[in-house]
């Protein structure tokens, strides 16, 4: 199925759920071998934040059948507003992926634009999309162009959505009530690949009318390092003024105070939180646990990974890990928390903390 011909017409711009955010706008930022279907559910049940995004997906391994890779996509009702996001080069492969992420029932799709990693960026995908901005704007068309078609009666199959794909999409939203109807695209990029780029890149993004851009204050050479530029997400907001294209800053948030410190001083539409959020799923809550309620949370969390079925215990060490800190006897706490095996040892661990630090 060749897409390209579709795209010689500009796709309307639809922004869904993203008119119905109250401003300003203090989301969950995707973040790899984070964002999953636990840590997600936690933080939308203690703290609510205004949109939540998955752990970022390849396309190309989804159009080829990697069932494995569907994981990423469970979600909780509870999560909504719930975009899913994904990565890539193929054209047709996001065209596919968004026909399925339509099916699937969420409320929004993300493409990502701002990965720095190697792996990802080599290949010309994520912020690797940079240095390819008629790549980046086929692939924005390409997903609208899914949305809409979805929106208008396409089936999986007649997108060209692999059959194993197919099967286990519909088995993972079983039940589910999924209403016929355009959702909208965004996209999470960077402020260069080597060099600041910002205004000429954004400019690029605006052709194709995204729903948001979130824009993450660091070029993929600087990859974490340094400050995040909130000068230079400025200048984006300020592009992005009067064209109907929100514009979220990324990078460096510390609080919801400086969320909203942030949001009032740079001038954007909102913020996407995503280390401050590390072990304190209670970030977006005005309310701040003490330390039994934490470690009940802790518990819960390791309980609920458990109940989602047949995953790999050990990937939720590193966030057993994030809540052990700024109390006495942290670090020997978080020394048991990462060889648990099993939500039974976290809460004989847990047992063992209490008997020994009394509170």
């Amino acid at each position: 199925m060749c897409l390209i011909a579709f795209f010689d017409i500009l796709l309307p711009m639809n922004r869904g759920f993203w008119d119905n955010l109250e401003l300003p706008i203090i989301g969950l930022a995707p973040m790899d071998g984070v964002t999953d279907a636990a840590f997600r559910y936690m933080v939308c049940k203690y703290g609510k934040p205004s949109l939540v995004m998955t752990e970022f997906t390849n396309v190309e391994g989804l159009a080829r059948g990697a069932t494995k890779m569907l994981r990423a996509f469970e979600y909780h009702d509870m999560e909504r507003p719930v975009v899913a996001q994904i990565y890539g080069v193929e054209v047709d492969s996001f065209y596919k992926c968004s026909v399925m992420l339509c099916e699937m029932g969420f409320d929004g799709i993300d493409i990502n634009m701002g990965c720095p990693a190697n792996a990802v960026a080599r290949h010309g995908s994520g912020a690797g999309l940079i240095r390819t901005p008629e790549l980046a704007r086929e692939i924005i068309k390409a997903c609208k162009k899914g949305v809409q078609d979805w929106s208008e009666g396409i089936t999986m199959e007649e997108a060209g959505v692999h059959k194993n794909i197919i099967l286990e999409a519909r088995k993972m939203t079983e039940g589910r009530n999924v209403e016929r109807k355009m959702i909208p695209v965004s996209v999470k990029t960077r402020i260069g690949y080597d060099k600041i780029v910002t205004e000429e890149w954004i400019q690029n993004l605006l052709e194709e009318n995204p729903a948001n851009i979130t824009l993450h204050g660091r070029t993929l050479k600087q990859m974490y390092m340094g400050q995040s530029n909130w000068d230079e997400i400025a200048k984006a907001a300020a592009i992005c003024k009067g064209t109907g294209v929100s514009l979220i800053g990324n990078g460096d948030v510390s609080s919801m105070e400086d969320a909203k410190n942030k949001c009032e001083q740079y001038g954007v539409d909102g913020v996407l939180v995503g280390r401050a959020t590390f072990g304190t799923p209670w970030f977006f809550s005005d309310k701040e646990p003490d330390l039994k309620e934490r470690l009940e949370i802790m518990i819960e969390h390791a309980k609920y990974f458990e109940s989602l079925g047949d995953l790999y215990f050990p990937h939720i060490r590193k966030h057993l890990g994030w809540y052990c800190k700024g109390f006495d006897g942290a670090k020997e706490l978080r020394k048991q928390l990462v060889i648990a095996n099993d939500s039974s040892e976290v809460c004989s661990a847990v047992q063992d903390f209490q008997n020994s630090h009394p509170f």
